[in-house]
């Protein structure tokens, strides 16, 4: 009698796998968000909001053009701001697979600080411009991973999580250099070296193309494979992704390791344009980070966002930075544009989801 009931329960259970395929489905479509008039063809909300991203920075450029035509039309000074906003882009890479993923890392401006730090060590930089590269990148991974273990799996807040690695990997960082900056060695000046405009290829820095590769592979990953789309679908409805067969831990822990393994590549990037580690590197950079991601057009929420956004947030706050400091104007007015900036974004969010309710 128990089992002809076993069995009977045993049928009466859908397949893992189509739900998981149900689970799927149901995140490419929110990866494909539409707008409330999509029913008559109109425009997808991610497609306006990327344009009204690339009119921002296009007045961006007029202002700049303007205001300060023979310094911001200079080629040197665009190049300035790619380079710029290439070490600060491949965090926002990983930043936008975590809060896609309904988290937040608010320690990797502190790994970023860390792993400069760790990786211009003299034992280090001992085993040449490898021992570098590696060191960066590992403590990077590690870092995440200290992340991705405490959240998904002691079931740690990723806030408090994120915090306590902020404070230990600053601290960290202070400790091992002592509170100063440790430059390159002659022994690893072909490092240093790709940072100079003899490196240029086709009069592109090599840390743009860095940065370019990590975008171009980081959107793939996004949009094309399984692991986006699982990314999505815990982000969306950790609860019902969870019941449809994804391994919601591991694949939460596999998210901070590669906000890590971003902190990283940012770190060796940041080495190759100061030609040093310092304990104050990084600075603000999960402000930055998550401020790009917002404007981008991913929902804090989780469940909806764009990497193709995030990129353009990235350059829009680089080319109002930029513009700032050609003008003279204070630091403190540049963060008081930022803010001001976020809080519209969010605003405009908002609108679009209670429109979208309100069509449905």
């Amino acid at each position: 009698m128990s089992e002809q009931s076993t069995e009977s329960a045993a049928v009466e259970q859908p397949p893992p796998v189509d739900e998981t395929a149900r689970v799927e489905a149901a995140a490419a479509q929110a990866a494909e968000h539409l707008a409330p008039g999509r029913r008559f063809g109109l425009p997808r909300i991610r497609e306006v909001r990327n344009l009204g991203l690339t009119g921002v920075l296009a007045a961006l450029v007029v202002v700049g053009a303007v205001t300060k035509p023979d310094q911001f039309l200079r080629l040197d000074n665009l190049i300035l701001i790619l380079t710029l906003a290439s070490i600060i882009g491949v965090v926002t890479v990983g930043m936008t697979f975590v809060i896609i993923g309904g988290g937040i890392d608010l320690s990797v401006g502190a790994i970023v600080a860390l792993a400069t730090v760790w990786a211009t060590t003299k034992a280090t930089q001992g085993y040449g411009i490898g021992g570098i590269v590696f060191t960066a990148l590992a403590v990077g991974i590690g870092c995440g991973l200290i992340n991705g273990l405490l959240i998904a799996y002691g079931r740690m807040v990723a806030f408090i999580a994120t915090i306590a690695m902020l404070a230990g990997a600053r601290g960290l960082a202070i400790q091992i250099s002592g509170g100063h900056t440790q430059t390159v060695n002659a022994k690893n000046q072909a490092l240093v070296d790709l940072g100079y405009k003899d490196s240029y290829l086709l009069g592109i820095p090599p840390l743009v193309l860095i940065f370019a590769g990590v975008a171009v592979v980081g959107w793939i990953l996004l949009n094309r494979t399984t692991f986006g789309r699982h990314t999505f679908a815990i982000g969306g409805n950790l609860e019902a992704a969870r019941l449809a067969g994804i391994d919601v831990r591991r694949h939460t822990l596999l998210l901070y390791v590669l906000s890590g393994l971003c902190c990283g590549v940012a770190s060796v990037m940041l080495v190759i344009l100061t030609s040093s580690g310092a304990s104050a590197n990084g600075n603000l950079y999960e402000l930055d980070a998550i401020a790009a991601v917002i404007i981008g057009g991913t929902l804090l929420s989780g469940g909806r966002g764009t990497l193709f956004g995030s990129v353009l947030g990235v350059l829009v706050f680089t080319t109002i930075s930029d513009l700032f400091t050609l003008n003279n104007l204070s630091t403190a007015a540049q963060q008081i544009a930022k803010g001001l900036i976020i809080v519209a974004a969010v605003l405009v969010q908002r609108r679009a989801e209670l429109a979208e309710r309100t069509s449905s």
